[in-house]
């Protein structure tokens, strides 16, 4: 008898694909089912990757047979979602955010420890060979102490390319709460949690023209900041700086650079699992590009799931947890609130530093 856990995914959408090619090959899912408001989007995913029903969202969430659900619908649908799965006694695996607002996230969690099941949240990311080999490394101590960050996510616009752009631009969006949790979580995932922001935010287009197909020409409302700048203290020292922006047409800025005592460390992008690592070390002259100190390097959107099965199966907290996804909400909602009353911000939430992953485990594993 399989011993895998059965997992249902509800929002078949863009993100969906990518999801279901990766828990079609772990060993610890069994993928039994897909649902979505549109009924073709889920038979179509389910044709394409064997999955046995396609059934609509209050089927699978009521459906008995499954253990867990994986929340890949619209931001806005987020804590609903997670919390009817809950409800139904099944743990949940939600896409980012956790909700749209802080006060969504902590009643969810509080639902989640009533009923005695897990609640997980991507990003899952940096589970990835980047960011755990970056996380090797200052814990090695190889760039010193840790004193300063950056964080750039510099684009143009999600409405240059996706099909359907508008939810970008609607409230649990825009570049902070769309792309921020990758850049958040990495960063409290090498510095720890965050102790104090201020930011500063503005909307530069109330309006923005969809440049892709099949919406081209059609007009956006904007709902929410589309450039915002944050500060961010760490309760371990560290001071960081990070923009994320839908207004900027080109940047050569790295992603993330974390500044020690001794190095500098150019982290890769953490919307990626991979490499490059790279370390510039105190009188040196050039980069030293470091070989990856761990596995999971290839796109494993879902490796967060994997590893909260693994966390069941050994009793141990899982890693891309509610709390740390409750905590990165917390310091995007006080970035926004610091925008909104020109004051320092202190996060009501905390949360601990991740576990690092063990070096030389194979891919899909998180236990030595």
């Amino acid at each position: 008898m399989s011993t895998a856990t059965r997992v249902g995914i509800v929002g078949c959408g863009n993100i969906s694909e990518v999801y279901a090619r990766k828990l079609s090959l772990l060993a610890s899912v069994d993928l039994v089912a897909c649902a979505d408001l549109v009924p073709g989007r889920a038979k179509e995913l389910a044709e394409k990757h064997a999955i046995p029903q396609a059934l609509d969202p209050d089927s699978l969430l009521a459906s008995p047979e499954l253990e867990v659900v994986v929340n890949l619908t619209i931001p806005a649908a987020h804590a609903e979602i997670s919390r009817a799965a809950v409800a139904a006694g099944k743990s949940v695996f939600s896409e980012k955010p956790l909700a749209l607002d802080l006060a969504d996230g902590l009643a969810l969690g509080e639902a989640a420890r009533e009923a005695g099941v897990r609640v997980g949240c991507a990003p899952d990311t940096f589970l990835g060979a980047g960011l755990q080999t970056c996380r090797k490394l200052i814990d090695d101590g190889a760039i010193g102490e840790p004193v300063a960050a950056h964080g750039f996510m510099l684009q143009p616009g999600p409405e240059m390319w996706h099909p359907g752009p508008q939810t970008f631009y609607q409230r649990g969006a825009g570049p902070l709460f769309d792309m921020g949790p990758y850049y958040l979580t990495a960063l409290v995932h090498l510095l720890g949690p965050v102790r104090r922001v201020s930011g500063s935010a503005r909307i530069t287009h109330p309006k923005r023209e969809i440049r892709s197909q099949p919406l081209r020409g059609q007009q956006i409302d904007v709902e929410v900041p589309t450039h915002v700048s944050a500060v961010l203290d760490f309760e371990s020292g560290p001071v960081a700086t990070l923009t994320t922006s839908f207004d900027v047409q080109a940047s050569r800025l790295r992603n993330i650079e974390i500044y020690g005592t001794e190095a500098t460390l150019s982290v890769p992008d953490p919307n990626t699992f991979g490499g490059p690592v790279t370390l510039r070390r105190r009188g040196a002259t050039s980069w030293d590009e470091l070989p990856l100190s761990h596995a999971n390097a290839e796109q494993s959107r879902g490796i967060g799931l994997a590893d909260m099965i693994q966390a069941v199966q050994r009793g141990r907290s899982h890693r891309a947890s509610l709390e740390l996804s409750t905590h990165v909400l917390d310091a995007m909602e006080s970035i926004v609130r610091s925008s909104d009353e020109g004051a320092h911000v202190t996060p009501t939430t905390r949360c601990e530093r991740p576990d690092a992953l063990p070096p030389g485990l194979p891919d899909d594993v998180f236990d030595a």
